[in-house]
């Protein structure tokens, strides 16, 4: 056992330990050291490496760490790869940055070079990646990783396409789809939900007049004005009643939902109502529209009004303008009417052909123009500018169109049924997630677009003959080589689009790929089976390890990765792919905003870990609603307060074993002495005992967060209660007995205490553990040379939780008494005659009685009396306990709330005496009560709420001398701290004072002193020089102390 720096810096050990790690290969062997166990399973999904982690991606690899870690010491084999999403939109866009191609398209620079500059960035920040993941401690085999753009990789998602394809899962259709302008391509409706924005777009109301009735005109309500060149339809709802009536302003006709006639006249006597009808009446009425630029379309049904229900008339005018290539229920409706598409808006989001008036413009941007040739041709009647909710793309901060277009769709609405029963197998954390967020999302769920028409991505295996329309879907490399008869080691479209055969249907087309390729997110959901080339290699392996044991990223995905893993799962296996899933909260900055380079609202995640260290941060995160799937505002304070609260103290407690045991030659692995049969010792092993199976049952659940509150709690046991109050035995001379135990229970709770924190705080563990066992040097107890190579504690110790009660109560009278003496301004180090602990058990005092002793000097009270008359000393009154009685009374709740306030107190103390009630028919027993305790005036007691105590705050003059020889003992143990001796140092101490009562004080009691201090010479003299000693004020009273080291 080495000694160890008092001042540390726990960035520093960290390093020195990562450096261990990498030396002993540690993380590897903690795998190799489970062979032959039972395989734990852990998907990691894959970040993309072309931006720096963010604090997002440290919450959820430090939860990937935690979990992994705990179930290897739980003597499983965990392997845990990390993967690269290398395809999709992110980086696409930053090559089209890097190349200058931005707006110009892929064809200036060309495909092949496009995708192979792709290629060249994917892996960007990898090493950046590398060295932050590694600093926060998480242990993962970046060396073995996965890349989605392998070849392997990509001959997977080929397999899980063409299994689909085969199951008839897989089709292509014409749909209006979300449709990002600045990335040109479609989105999934999930990818569409990610980026809802506040904006401010233009509503116009506008006529469509009859053509057989010119004075009369629809009034027809937009917030899209671009969409009205392309109208080819008006639609109403069946059962609205719609009224024609005439404006008396103008004598012209308006026809619109009656509800919805308010909207648009201040008064009824501006109006006359000519005609009631239902929506159905008006069908098929022809009308003008406002432009002629697709007039042809009239012979095949357009431009009248068509019926259907999902029009409302909850705002505008109750009929709306169908533009069927820009809305989903306006395609629907207008198909069925047999009205083909007019789109005359290009990938750009652009105007072409024949719309020639604003041709070459961006739709937003001719907005404000078609607003002013409606207005010219006095169409418009109203113009406004409403504030909504809609959707942009995420990663071009473009506003979403909806645009129709040819894809390719998965049948999810197939696999719903299946896919809720699957996911009725899982557990999540937050448990509501399962069946709300998650569970309605798929409840819902639509087909999902899986193409995408970019060029950087795993190609869509289907190769069209360009004749007949034959479809072949290729399902692995072996079978494109033996249709091409070309050799294939490269799946991306620049390497196999070229390759073509001769139709085998109709012999005279040529079969060629389509252009598009997937959707990165059908990559991600195929990452079970694609990472481990399944099924080419590894079938066993894949399959026996479904569905994986664990998952965990964030909350947003619950509509993509954790959905696109479910999807598959399900419509492969038929069960789901993983069985527990944490989901985390989103990290904001300090001020509730998102975290913004542009802002720098925040501290970057390098910053805080070389400043407070690795542990601090995992603790802190962990410790926060954000490993509840709640938001977290970052707080380097808060960091910092982990370090000072809890990691400090810790560090004490370890420095004190370590500083007393190399003084006394304290060895653990000499023999032990007997079990101890002091009571603190007894309490904290059985503390340990109980916190062992306390994180072994919530890490079972995966309830992280319940976790490290309970690790901070038993610091705090260890630290400001066992040790504190111990130090007196590790102070006495020699090695024997009491002390002995006394040093044997430390250290057995300082090492199984280093075997529960290693999961959270792996370095300190580490460090802990290390210098204890030896281990670090080779082990002299035999050990492992790392923590991390350990079972974890089977938690199987004594425990005794009525110990543990009566500890408990005993630190609450403690904490009451200090408050009654801050209360009354009465320093701790003032002796007063007595306290009484007043709790209605009789019993109380007999089980404290090996504790009165502990009460005595903690609190410097003469005397602990007992009493259980509460009534002369508090006032009681009572809550229901909602969590209890919520679920149970449901609307008698109101009553038995009311009937609890007004209880008396002899009820009260029947309930605390263990007794029951009966309110409103209902039993109830001590839980379902909150139960205060309030003192009663005129004493000097304040209640808890286990107990309660009062204060005698008399001091006589013997108490008043004994108090000043403590206030002596506390100034010259500071000064031997701030003179740098160390703790075991024996001091010559010379003193003089002026004050009477304090010389009498110093004298009576200086034997007392001269004990405390480990002064070996205690000599009273004349007044000295300033520069020979120091003054101290003791109550206002003064003296001069000068120390020496003997």
């Amino acid at each position: 056992m080495r000694s160890i720096e008092k001042d540390i810096e726990f960035p520093q050990l960290e390093k020195r330990i990562l450096e261990r790690w990498k030396a002993n290969n540690t993380f590897r062997r903690s795998i190799e050291r489970r062979a032959g166990a039972r395989e734990y399973v852990f998907f990691d999904g894959p970040p993309f490496a072309n931006n720096l982690p963010h604090y997002g991606h440290l919450l959820a690899g430090i939860i990937k760490d935690i979990v992994p870690r705990y179930w290897t010491m739980r003597g499983f084999r965990v392997h845990r790869r990390f993967g690269w999403d290398t395809h999709g939109l992110p980086v696409e866009m930053e090559v089209e940055k890097d190349l200058g191609i931005v707006g110009k398209g892929v064809a200036e620079v060309g495909i092949h070079r496009f995708n192979e500059a792709c290629r060249a960035s994917v892996l960007k920040y990898a090493k950046e990646w590398e060295s932050t993941v590694e600093k926060t401690g998480r242990w993962v085999d970046f060396e073995d990783r996965y890349l989605t753009m392998q070849p392997s990789f990509m001959e997977s998602v080929w397999w899980v396409f063409r299994q689909l394809w085969d199951k008839g899962l897989i089709y292509e259709g014409h749909r209006v789809l979300p449709y990002s302008t600045g990335c040109h391509t479609p989105l999934s409706n999930f990818e569409a939900s990610a980026d809802y924005r506040d904006v401010q777009d233009p509503a116009i109301t506008v006529t469509m007049p009859w053509v057989d009735d010119p004075d009369t005109a629809f009034l027809v309500w937009t917030t899209t004005p671009w969409t009205l060149p392309a109208n080819l339809a008006v639609a109403v709802h069946p059962e609205i009643d719609y009224v024609r009536l005439r404006d008396h302003a103008d004598g012209r006709r308006w026809v619109l939902a009656e509800g919805l006639v308010a909207q648009y006249f201040k008064k009824p006597e501006e109006y006359t109502i000519l005609e009631r009808m239902k929506g159905r009446a008006l069908a098929g009425i022809a009308y003008t529209p406002l432009f002629d630029f697709f007039e042809g379309k009239r012979a095949e049904g357009a431009f009248r009004v068509l019926v259907d229900e999902y029009v409302t008339a909850e705002d505008g005018t109750g009929i709306v303008h169908l533009a069927p290539a820009y809305g989903e229920d306006d395609f629907r409706v207008c198909l069925r009417e047999g009205i083909t598409l007019a789109d005359p808006i290009d990938l750009d989001g652009r105007f072409t052909e024949p719309v020639t008036t604003w041709k070459g413009l961006y739709i937003k941007d001719a907005d404000p123009l078609i607003i002013a040739e409606l207005k010219r041709l006095k169409r418009l009647i109203r113009h406004v500018t409403l504030v909504h909710s809609y959707p942009y793309c995420e990663r071009s901060g473009f506003p979403l169109m909806y645009k129709a277009m040819p894809v390719w769709f998965v049948k999810v609405t197939e696999l719903r049924d299946r896919m809720l029963a699957a996911n009725a197998k899982t557990s999540w954390i937050p448990e509501n997630l399962r069946d709300g967020r998650f569970g309605k999302w798929l409840e819902g769920a639509r087909d999902w677009n899986i193409s995408r028409n970019r060029y950087w991505g795993t190609p869509i295996p289907i190769w069209r003959c360009d004749a007949c329309r034959e479809l072949n879907v290729i399902g692995s490399i072996a079978e494109l080589e033996q249709l091409s008869g070309e050799k294939v080691e490269d799946l991306h479209m620049h390497m196999i689009d070229h390759l073509g055969w001769t139709c085998p249907k109709c012999g005279a087309g040529r079969m060629r790929r389509i252009p598009e390729v997937l959707d990165c997110w059908f990559e991600s959901g195929a990452m079970p089976y694609a990472q481990n080339h399944y099924p080419f290699e590894n079938r066993e392996h894949v399959e026996n390890g479904l569905p994986a044991d664990f998952i965990a990223e964030g909350l947003d995905q619950t509509r993509g990765w954790f959905y696109t893993l479910m999807v598959l799962s399900t419509a492969l296996f038929d069960r789901p792919a993983f069985s527990n899933v944490i989901v985390n909260g989103l990290i904001l900055a300090e001020d509730g905003k998102k975290m913004s380079k542009r802002l720098r609202n925040y501290p970057p995640p390098d910053v805080i870990l070389d400043a407070h260290g690795a542990d601090a941060l995992r603790l802190y995160l962990i410790n926060s609603g954000a490993v509840r799937a709640e938001d977290l505002r970052f707080s380097e304070r808060s960091v910092r307060d982990v370090v000072r609260l809890a990691l400090l103290p810790l560090w004490n407690a370890y420095n004190f074993f370590v500083t007393y045991a190399l003084i006394d030659g304290f060895d653990p692995a000499a023999p032990r002495p007997a079990e101890s049969d002091d009571i603190l010792d007894q309490w904290i092993r059985s503390r340990v005992s109980t916190l062992t199976r306390t994180v072994r049952e919530e890490m079972d659940a995966y309830r992280l967060y319940r976790v490290v509150p309970e690790l901070i709690r038993f610091i705090d046991d260890l630290t400001n209660w066992y040790i504190r109050l111990n130090r007196r035995r590790f102070w006495k001379p020699g090695l024997e007995g009491d002390k002995a135990k006394a040093y044997g229970t430390l250290y057995d709770v300082l090492v199984n205490f280093s075997l529960l924190l290693a999961p959270f705080t792996p370095f300190l563990a580490e460090e802990i553990w290390g210098n204890l066992t030896g281990a670090e040097d080779g082990g002299s107890l035999g050990a492992a040379d790392s923590v991390h190579l350990q079972d974890f504690p089977e938690g199987s110790g004594s425990m005794d939780p009525g110990l543990e009660n009566t500890f408990f109560l005993m630190q609450e009278a403690i904490l009451l008494g200090r408050s009654l003496r801050e209360e009354q301004k009465i320093g701790v180090r003032q002796p007063l005659p007595e306290m009484t602990v007043i709790h209605p058990e009789a019993s109380l005092g007999e089980r404290f009685s090996p504790l009165v002793g502990v009460i005595r000097d903690e609190l410097n009270v003469k005397e602990i009396r007992f009493a259980t008359n509460e009534a002369d000393y508090v006032h009681l009154d009572a809550k229901p306990n909602l969590k209890v009685l919520g679920p149970r009374l449901g609307k008698k709740m109101k009553a038995v709330a009311a009937a609890i306030g007004a209880l008396s107190q002899d009820q009260l103390r029947t309930v605390q005496s263990g007794g029951t009630l009966v309110i409103e028919d209902e039993t109830l027993d001590a839980d379902c009560f909150l139960i205060n305790r309030t003192a009663l005036p005129g004493q000097v007691v304040t209640a808890g709420t286990g107990l309660s105590v009062a204060l005698n705050t008399t001091i006589t003059p013997e108490l008043r001398a004994e108090g000043l020889a403590r206030e002596m003992i506390n100034r010259i143990q500071r000064l031997r701290k701030d003179s740098g001796f160390e703790v075991q140092d024996r001091i010559a101490v010379r003193w003089h004072t002026e004050d009477a009562e304090l010389e009498a004080a110093l004298s009576v009691h200086g034997a007392t002193v001269a004990g405390e201090v480990l002064a070996v010479s205690w000599e009273a003299t004349g007044r000295m020089a300033a520069e020979e000693c120091r003054d101290f004020d003791l109550d206002g009273r003064f003296v001069q102390v000068y120390i020496r080291k003997i």
